[in-house]
């Protein structure tokens, strides 16, 4: 659809190209992964956290992060993100800070989130089935 109404050859098609230097777009896509997979972790795993409060906080995360760090990077954080329109617009500039950023940054927001929380989720809870009430020991469930 992108190059249909797009003809001029040298248009992006949307690929995210840095505007900065490769080693810092690199580091700055993943500080962007790094806070979004945390918020994720976050409300994912929290109990208190249900409904439009999810979708608020994570919506809020990428939105801000668009704001900011749309201009240097794109603001990718999703090598899914950048792939389509590098494939079709053929512009595979510093392609590989759209791969190795996220991935990284992925990583480490899911290690910090664990090194906050102290390494347990909230979401472990116990379930009463039948054979519990009839005097058999609890069934816990996986975080």
């Amino acid at each position: 659809m992108l190059l249909g109404v797009w003809t001029d050859k040298s248009a992006h098609l949307g690929a995210t190209v840095p505007t900065v230097a490769p080693g810092s777009a690199f580091l700055y896509e993943a500080i962007l992964t790094a806070f979004l997979m945390f918020v994720i972790i976050a409300v994912a795993t929290h109990t208190r956290a249900v409904g439009a409060a999810i979708a608020t906080a994570i919506g809020g995360v990428i939105g801000l992060e668009a704001l900011f760090g749309g201009p240097v990077t794109g603001a990718s954080m999703n090598p899914a993100r950048s792939f389509g329109p590098a494939l079709v617009s053929g512009s595979w500039t510093d392609f590989w800070i759209y791969l190795a950023g996220p991935i990284i940054g992925a990583a480490a927001g899911a290690f910090a989130y664990q090194l906050v929380r102290g390494g347990q989720l909230e979401r472990s809870q116990t379930t009463t089935t039948e054979s519990e009430r009839d005097g058999a020991p609890p069934v816990r469930l996986p975080p």
